[in-house]
């Protein structure tokens, strides 16, 4: 009778916690949930870009307007620590640059192993330098060389840098922590990183402008958005070798679905984000999203991208199974970068003008 008493006690526990345990959002993709607006984080910030870490922090990276990288706690949503851009090269080995100069955060990406943030910058600012990139520009006009940080976060300084091409903008690290892989606005170009010997080992060639930047999920190949034309370069990270993929002019930012067979991109200047079939290259979906679509991000379930429409001001979600768009908000001004942090569901949003917006899917 005891083990029947028993038996019938669990039972109704197991019930009532079945009951009681909130369903929506385990049973919901986040193509089927509703973005809303929890907090607008502001203070001494400009963002170009923010990045999820996929273990609790979130970066925005402040370019020369603020000269910094800010840290956030993804669960809090409240700043954990500033990291100016100020430097002493020499200290790193450049004998060149004796003296503390200052970057300009663009964009940066963590690696896998959650110890590091490498972060790009657009300029470098003191003595020794003395061209500063712009964004219309050609490798022959000699504009200085900038540097790549690598940010230790358990101290949150830096401790590592990487001289890289000119006006460097994304960067991305391949999932098996071998390969760093930076793309140089001015210069044309993109420098790799082998981690290995911790040093660029390779600069390839690409074409005017490149931006984004997405890698294989076995570490195989890079792919490099050619924003000053209509290609992607697929680069073969076992010998450096590419291949030109058309994809519509003005590409951006690019994201690869979880099984590498889809591409997705934005064009900037259409306003529209695509995705590529990689097996025969050619463009099965597309959709517009607003005036000047920017950066996009992948949610963590793959049913959704979230894209920031520049000249609208709008964040838009779209579904990837029927490539329409499901929800658009007014953000800000001059919405410029997206991150899905997928601890908490959230979206992350940086205002050029000096905020993030972050939205629950919930």
């Amino acid at each position: 009778m005891r083990s029947i008493t028993k038996s019938i006690a669990i039972l109704l526990a197991s019930l009532l916690i079945s009951i009681s345990a909130p369903v929506h959002a385990e049973e919901k993709s986040v193509a089927d949930r509703t973005m809303r607006l929890v907090k607008t984080i502001t203070g001494d910030i400009a963002p170009k870009s923010v990045r999820a870490s996929g273990n609790g922090l979130v970066s925005a990276h402040n370019m020369m307007y603020r000269h910094s990288v800010t840290i956030y706690d993804a669960k809090t949503l409240e700043l954990k620590v500033t990291v100016p851009d100020r430097v002493r090269l020499s200290d790193f080995g450049y004998s060149k640059f004796p003296s503390e100069v200052r970057g300009a955060p663009v964009e940066g990406t963590y690696s896998p192993d959650g110890k590091y943030l490498y972060v790009t910058n657009y300029a470098m600012y003191g003595q020794g330098f003395t061209k500063e990139g712009t964004d219309t520009c050609k490798p022959s006009d000699g504009y200085d060389r900038a540097f790549l940080y690598r940010i230790e976060l358990e101290k949150f300084t830096i401790d590592k840098v990487y001289r890289v091409g000119v006006v460097p903008k994304v960067v991305e690290i391949s999932s098996d922590n071998r390969f760093i892989l930076v793309s140089n606005w001015c210069s044309y170009d993109v420098s790799i990183i082998s981690t290995e010997v911790d040093r660029v080992v390779k600069t390839v060639p690409i074409g005017r402008y490149p931006r984004g930047i997405t890698i294989s999920s076995d570490s195989r190949y890079g792919y490099v958005a050619e924003m000053g034309g209509s290609s992607i370069h697929r680069i073969d990270l076992t010998d450096f070798s590419t291949v030109r993929i058309p994809i519509g002019s003005n590409p951006r930012a690019l994201q690869l679905s979880a099984d590498d067979s889809t591409l997705y991109a934005t064009l900037n200047l259409s306003g529209q984000v695509v995705a590529l079939d990689l097996a025969s290259q050619k463009v099965i979906k597309r959709v517009r999203t607003g005036s000047a679509a920017r950066s996009l991000v992948l949610s963590d379930d793959g049913s959704t991208l979230f894209v920031v429409n520049y000249g609208s001001g709008t964040l838009a979600k779209v579904g990837t199974d029927d490539f329409k768009v499901l929800e658009k908000k007014k953000v800000c001004k001059e919405p410029i970068g997206v991150t899905f942090e997928k601890n908490f569901d959230r979206t992350w949003v940086a205002c050029y003008g000096g905020a993030i917006k972050v939205f629950d899917n919930r």
